[in-house]
Parts: structure tokens; C-alpha cells; sequence
């Protein structure tokens, strides 16, 4: 596409609202172009807890159809992307002294109903919650609720003995970093142009249309495009967007909530998750992750500026440890936590009190005094297709397309298998690459689905894949991610791609990061 062409939509974002939109909007026949200033899902979309979830925890709240939308995309995703999204199950343990956070409604109505529970969590409540949890979305994959012993259960091998019942109920792991790949993937095979590392400093209103200037933040390069309609799909920098890019009043807003986690060595030997209730009200999981390690998180609390990139504080680290020690018959200490990682949330400003209460619904607001802008507030990953569907339905007729939602039952790339044949796709690959162990065969497959035959190609032997860089990551898996996946430097491959820096050493990721700008600068990659 010429760069004085005039294209349909311009998408400011590249984290999951951002793809999802422009893989719905491509797959209409609308004409996109997405810059994102980073990497792809380099800020919240890469720092998750990494749940398609309905929440069980905002039922509090009373965000009934915020659950309910939830609970039924979970299912609807998990079919999209068996490969980076799975069941699991999560354990509750109980015992009576659970409280609320003092400020849910929930436990302002039952403090005057039942004012004897003093800010407790009764059992009754929980089993109601989660009966509503099974019911509200119409389960068809996902085991429903059940009650454990955790004296017989293995899951309750590790916990500490004053736990001695809990619920178990289900959700679905996501790759969120992987799923903001495959979205861009599948817009770009619709049409879609997708730009990384490419800021957008100014978008103007120039008669019936935007014109947007762009900067390439690698090389200084500048351009300009001009569009239809804009799409802020800013996430935590959708307010700077408005004021400071498009330059347009608004009294809306966004409320920046930093949640962190903590990664540890294994903690226990299961497959099934925790939902661990603390007493100040708030819940954590624990979780396990990549094979040999536990996830725990998340927290919440203020973050005032986008631009300061969120850390997990050696505070948060220290209460995520302190609160999974309640729990844990052996207790964890700094030394056990191998990566911390942190993202910044960015909720619609509603003027909840707390960081805590503050909605996860999305909200989409456009601004239609000339060439039409739309902002994009919130959202939670597992939504993220219904907020793609909810925008087009403001955008395509502002653009006069008519073409209605069909991303429902659409797998994504390296997606076209069931849910229930990972293994089956996992013993195929190595079928036919029979110098794969079983180890290496379930990364390719649980990153790239049956594209992991695309990623091999026609290697007989490991030494026909190149250099191997460490943990298994080979030149051709590299050249892969580099030409059709957009990565542009080690961090992108390590840590959004994959979690290969887990098990990399800083060397190893230094020369594979030398490595990838000697390749760029030898073919002259400059997209």
C-alpha cells in the first residue's frame, strides 16, 4: 500500500484490544494499519496473570454480566487456540476465617444482614459464587465445581494441615503474549499492515480524515499516513493519546493499576492451580508455569505514569511471598523467586475507591466531531474478542461496511486441531522430526500448534536447524519468529515469544540478541 493511500482504519496499539480489533476489522474487508511504539504486547498484554477467566472474584462486586461474558468466551477461545490455551483446574482451600475486602458490596449488604459474620467469607456464599461461576456461561469442555479432602487429595499434600477442605473449579491457561502474536498474525494474513517499534507523535483532523506521522523509534525515520478513522487503542497511554497525540478535550479517563508476580522454583508436583484467600480480603494464585516453575500473583496498586516501566517492588515481592507462606506448609523466601514481572492495568476510571474495586469491563467511546476517533478504556484479555466485535459494531458503519462478526469458531494460526489432541499433535511432530524428545516437541507445539512443521521445515537432524542458541532454540526457530512474528531483538523471543529466558543464561541471550541485528542488518530488515 502506497503511503499517500488512504487507508480505512488506524489502530494506536499493539497489545491484545489493539490485534484483536485489527483482526476483525481485516477479516471484513476493512483496510488497517496498526503501529505499536513497542514490541507487540510489550507492556499490559504481556504481564497477565495469563487466565481466560470469568473471575470469580468480581461476583463481589456484582459485575454479573462482566462474569457471565467472561465465562462464555472462555470456552469459545480455548477451541480458537488449543495450543496456547488449556483447562485447568483451580483448588480453593477454606476455612472460616476468610474475609472480604471491607468495601465490596457484598459484605456491606451481609454486614447488615448478618452483622455476626464481621467481614467473613461464610462457605455458603463461596458454594453460591461458584455454582454461579458453573452456570452463569453455559459450560460444555470445563468440569464443573467440586468439594476436596485436602487430608486425602494430592493437592492438599503441600498445603498447611489447618486446611482441610477446599472447592475445586475450572478456568483456562492463555499464552498472552503468544495470543497478541497469533491475532497480528491472522490480521496481517487478512490484509492488515502491522508495524512494531513505529510511534505515532501527532494524528491530525485534516477534512474527512486523519493524518497520522510516524516515527520509527529504531532508525529516527519518519512518515505519514492518513486514515478514515482512528482507533486509540492505547492501553495505559490511551489518555496520553488523546491529549497529547490527537490533541482532543475529554473529561474520560483511565485509573493505572500495577499488577505484579513473583516466579519461583516448583513448589508442588500436581498440574492443578491455587486461588489462595488472604486476610486482608484480597486473592492470589498459584500456579504451575512452565514446567518447572509456580507463578504467583497478582497485586494491586496505584501506578500514576505509563511512561515509568512497572517493576515488581521488593514490597510486593515480599507480600505475594508472606501470602502464599500462609498457605504453604514450607515457606518460600526471596531466594526461591527466579523472575519477577509486572504490568500496569489500565481501568476505566469510574471512581471506585480502591485500585481493587475498580470495573474490568471495557468501555468504548467515540468521538465522532469530524473523522470519527474511538478510545478504547479497560478491558480484561478474556474479552478481548467481544470488545473487538463491540468496536466493529461502532465502526463499520462510520466505514459503510456492513459485513457482520465471524471470529467465533475461527482458529488461530497453528490453532486447526481440537482441544482434547494436543498429545496427538505433540507424538505427530515427533513422527515425523524423530530427533525431538518429548520435552522439546510440547514447546514447539504448545508455541506454534501444527505451524511447528512450518517452524522445522525439512530438518532431518538437529544440526539442520543452525545454531543452537540455548533451552532448545534453534537459528530456524529464530529466523521464523524474526520473519513472521515480528521480533526485532532477544527480549522479544525470550520473554514474549517464549519463556526460554527462564532457562537461558545473560550470555546466551546477549549473543542472541548480537546474533538477530547482524541478521537484521544482513537482509536489511527494516519492518
Amino acid at each position: 500500500m502506497a503511503q499517500d493511500d488512504i487507508v480505512d482504519l488506524f489502530i494506536i496499539g499493539g497489545g491484545i484490544n489493539g490485534v484483536g480489533i485489527a483482526r476483525d476489522a481485516a477479516g471484513r474487508g476493512i483496510s488497517v494499519s496498526l503501529a505499536e511504539m513497542n514490541d507487540l504486547g510489550w507492556a499490559t498484554s504481556s504481564a497477565s496473570t495469563k487466565l481466560f477467566h470469568g473471575g470469580l472474584r468480581y461476583l463481589e462486586f456484582f459485575e454479573i454480566g462482566l462474569v457471565r461474558k467472561a465465562l462464555i468466551e472462555r470456552e469459545t477461545l480455548l477451541k480458537a487456540m488449543p495450543h496456547i490455551s488449556w483447562p485447568m483446574r483451580f483448588v480453593l482451600p477454606y476455612h472460616k476465617d476468610m474475609r472480604f475486602e471491607s468495601e465490596t458490596p457484598t459484605s456491606k449488604l451481609l454486614s447488615v444482614v448478618m452483622p455476626w459474620m464481621k467481614g467473613r467469607r461464610p462457605a455458603w456464599l463461596i458454594r453460591l459464587g461458584l455454582f454461579l461461576y458453573d452456570n452463569l456461561g453455559g459450560r460444555e469442555i470445563l468440569p464443573g465445581t467440586r468439594s476436596v479432602d485436602l487430608t486425602k487429595d494430592e493437592v492438599g499434600e503441600g498445603i498447611e494441615d489447618r486446611f482441610t477442605f477446599a472447592y475445586e473449579y475450572s478456568d483456562c491457561w492463555i499464552e498472552d503474549a503468544r495470543l497478541v502474536i497469533l491475532n497480528a498474525r491472522d490480521a496481517q494474513a487478512r490484509g492488515a499492515e502491522i508495524h512494531v517499534r513505529t510511534k505515532v507523535t501527532t494524528a491530525e483532523r485534516t477534512g474527512n480524515h486523519w493524518t497520522i506521522h510516524l516515527l520509527d523509534v529504531e532508525t529516527g525515520s519518519t512518515s505519514v499516513r492518513r486514515a478514515k478513522m482512528l482507533v486509540n487503542a492505547g492501553g495505559p497511554w490511551v489518555e496520553d493519546v488523546i491529549r497529547n497525540v490527537a490533541r482532543i478535550n475529554s473529561t474520560e479517563g483511565v485509573r493505572l493499576v500495577r499488577g505484579s508476580h513473583i516466579v519461583t522454583k516448583r513448589l508442588f508436583t500436581h498440574d492443578k492451580a491455587y486461588f489462595f484467600q488472604g486476610e486482608d480480603g484480597r486473592i492470589i494464585f498459584a500456579i504451575p508455569y512452565e514446567t518447572d516453575f509456580t507463578l504467583i500473583g497478582t497485586t494491586d496498586a496505584e501506578h500514576s505514569d505509563p511512561s515509568v516501566r512497572p517493576v515488581c517492588t521488593d514490597a510486593e515481592r515480599d507480600y505475594l511471598i508472606a501470602f502464599a507462606n500462609g498457605y504453604f506448609k514450607y515457606d518460600i523466601s526471596v531466594e526461591d523467586v527466579v523472575w519477577t514481572y509486572s504490568g500496569v492495568r489500565p481501568l476505566y476510571d469510574d471512581g471506585a475507591k480502591s485500585a481493587t474495586a475498580a470495573t474490568r469491563d471495557y468501555v468504548l467511546s467515540l468521538d465522532d466531531n469530524g473523522a470519527p476517533l474511538l478510545n478504547v478504556f479497560g478491558g480484561k484479555i478474556t474479552t478481548y474478542r467481544k470488545l473487538a466485535e463491540n468496536a466493529l459494531e461502532k465502526i463499520g458503519p462510520l466505514l459503510g461496511n456492513e459485513q457482520g462478526k465471524w471470529t467465533s469458531g475461527v482458529p488461530m494460526p497453528g490453532g486447526d486441531f481440537s482441544v482434547d489432541d494436543v498429545q496427538g499433535v505433540i507424538d505427530g511432530l515427533i513422527v515425523d522430526y524423530p530427533f525431538l524428545d518429548d520435552a522439546w516437541a510440547k514447546r514447539l507445539v504448545r508455541a506454534y500448534g501444527t505451524d511447528a512443521h512450518v517452524v522445522l521445515g525439512d530438518a532431518a537432524a538437529p544440526s539442520d536447524l543452525g545454531r543452537h542458541f540455548g533451552a532448545n532454540l534453534t537459528e530456524r526457530e529464530v529466523r521464523w519468529l524474526m520473519t513472521s512474528e515480528y521480533a526485532r531483538r532477544a527480549e522479544d523471543v525470550v520473554w514474549r515469544r517464549s519463556k526460554l529466558g527462564l532457562r537461558m543464561s545473560e550470555a546466551q541471550i546477549s549473543l542472541l540478541d548480537e546474533w538477530m541485528q547482524q541478521e537484521r542488518g544482513t537482509r536489511g530488515e527494516d519492518e
